[in-house]
C-alpha cells in the first residue's frame, strides 16, 4: 500500500504508548503508577459538567459556527480582557477541537517546502511531527534562562534565517516546566522587529499552571507582534477537561478566515455542548483551579526534593505545568532504558527524554499529576531501583 509521503512524515506522541502498556499492565494485576500522561487528575468542575448537560436538555444538538460559537468566542475574548488587559476581536477567535489543531493549521498556512520553522527542542512532539507534514524544515532550538529549563530569546534569535517563516514558543513549557521570564520574551520581540515576516505561534495551553515566582508573560501583550502572532490556548489542562477535546486559536487579520476554512474542510464543527461547557468554565467561579494549582505546587517540591535525592539524578525546580525533567545521566543509563525498566520491573510509567526531541537525550519527564502519596510511592520505588543498579561510584559521584 502507499501512504501519501506527508502522512508518512507523521510522528507520535510517546505519552500515549506508554500509558497504553501502563493500562494493560494495571488490568493484569500489576500496581502501577503511571507519571508519563500529562493529564490533571482531578474531575471536571461540575458547575462545567452541568452546563454541557443542560446544553443538550435545551437542544443544542446541531452544528454549530465552524470558528465556534459566539457565546464562547466573546468569553474567550473577555478572559484575555481580563487576566492580560488586551483587547481581543472574537472574531479573531477559532475555537477548535483541543490545542493540537492551532498548531497543525498553524503550520499548514505557514509551512512549505523550502520554510524553516523553529520549535523547542525537547519540546511538545507534536511541533515536530507537524512541521515535518508540512514539507517545512525544523530547526530545534534548546531551553535556556536562569534556570536552564526555561527560554532564551538568543537561542531562537541566533538561527532566524531568510528562510525562517515561524517560530514556536511555549511557556510553560512541556517538558521542562520552564517559565520564560518577561525580559526574554521582550528581548524576542525587541530582535523579531529585524523580522517583520517571520510569525510566532506562543503555545500557552499551561498559563493558568504557574506557581513559581515567574508569572506567566503572554506575548498577546505584544502591541508589535498583534499582525504575525498566533496564540494557542484552551481548558485541557487548566479546568481539567483533556477528553472534552475543547480548546482555541487567537489569529492575526485574515489568517482566522483561513483557519476557519480549514476547520469546515476536516472537521466542520467542535461539538456543541463542549462549547456551551466552555463558556460556563471561562464565566464561571475560579475556586477549582485555584485550589488545582496549589496542589500541583505541593506535589511539585514533592517530586523535585525526592528526585534530587536519587543516585545520579539531578533536577532544576519548574515553575509552570506539571513535569519534572531532571537529568539523568549520573545513572549510568540511557533514558529509554529508564522508561523501560521502570514501567516494567517497578510498575512506574515516565516519559524518556528523546520522544521530547534529540535535546531531551539524557533527561526522563514526570508528571506529578497524580497525588502526593502516587507520587512519593514512585519515588520510593525509583529510589530501590536506583540504589540496586547504580554502581556505588556512581552514587559518589
Amino acid at each position: 500500500m502507499h501512504i501519501a509521503s506527508p502522512v508518512a512524515a507523521l510522528g507520535t506522541e510517546s505519552a500515549f504508548a506508554v500509558l497504553a502498556r501502563a493500562q494493560a499492565l494495571a488490568s493484569s494485576g500489576r500496581s502501577v503508577i503511571n507519571l508519563g500522561i500529562g493529564q490533571p487528575d482531578f474531575p471536571t468542575p461540575p458547575h462545567i459538567v452541568e452546563a454541557a448537560c443542560r446544553a443538550l436538555e435545551l437542544g443544542h444538538h446541531g452544528y454549530t459556527p465552524a470558528n465556534g460559537i459566539p457565546a464562547l468566542r466573546e468569553a474567550i475574548a473577555a478572559d484575555a480582557a481580563r487576566r492580560l488587559g488586551v483587547e481581543v476581536d472574537p472574531g479573531a477567535v477559532v475555537v477548535v477541537p483541543g490545542g493540537k489543531v492551532t498548531m497543525s493549521f498553524a503550520m499548514m498556512i505557514l509551512g512549505c517546502p523550502g520554510a524553516e520553522i523553529l520549535y523547542p527542542d525537547p519540546g511538545f512532539p507534536i511541533y515536530r511531527s507537524m512541521i515535518d507534514f508540512s514539507g517545512a524544515t525544523g530547526v530545534g532550538y534548546p531551553p535556556g534562562g536562569r534556570d536552564g529549563i526555561s527560554f532564551s530569546a538568543d537561542e531562537v534569535l541566533g538561527r532566524i534565517t531568510a528562510r525562517t517563516r515561524l517560530v514556536v514558543v511555549n511557556s510553560p513549557a512541556n517538558p521542562t516546566g520552564g517559565v520564560a521570564e518577561r525580559g526574554e520574551l521582550d528581548r524576542l520581540v525587541e530582535g523579531l522587529e529585524r523580522h517583520p515576516d517571520v510569525f510566532v505561534l506562543s503555545d500557552e495551553i499551561y498559563a493558568r499552571l504557574v506557581f513559581g515566582p515567574t508569572p506567566h508573560a503572554s506575548l498577546l501583550t505584544a502591541a508589535s507582534l498583534r499582525d504575525r502572532l498566533i496564540v494557542l490556548d484552551g481548558l485541557s489542562k487548566t479546568y481539567a477537561m483533556t477528553g472534552w477535546r475543547l480548546g482555541w486559536g487567537i489569529w492575526p487579520g485574515r489568517l482566522a478566515e483561513v483557519a476557519t476554512r480549514l476547520a469546515v474542510n476536516i472537521y466542520s464543527c467542535v461539538n456543541a455542548a463542549a462549547q456551551h461547557a466552555g463558556v460556563a468554565a471561562l464565566t464561571g467561579p475560579e475556586e477549582p483551579v485555584s485550589r488545582m494549582v496549589e496542589t500541583f505546587a505541593e506535589r511539585r517540591d514533592v517530586i523535585v526534593e525526592a528526585l534530587n535525592r536519587l543516585p545520579g539524578v539531578r533536577c532544576a525546580r519548574p515553575d509552570g505545568a506539571f513535569y519534572a525533567f531532571p537529568d539523568v545521566t549520573g545513572t549510568g543509563f540511557s533514558a529509554r532504558e529508564l522508561q523501560d525498566r521502570w514501567l516494567d520491573e517497578i510498575g512506574v510509567a515516565t516519559i524518556a527524554g528523546p520522544s521530547f526531541g534529540a535535546g531531551g537525550e539524557g533527561h526522563v519527564r514526570f508528571s506529578y499529576a497524580r497525588s502526593v502519596n502516587d507520587v512519593r510511592e514512585a519515588m520510593r520505588r525509583i529510589d530501590a531501583w536506583l540504589t540496586r543498579h547504580v554502581s556505588p561510584r556512581r552514587r559518589a559521584a
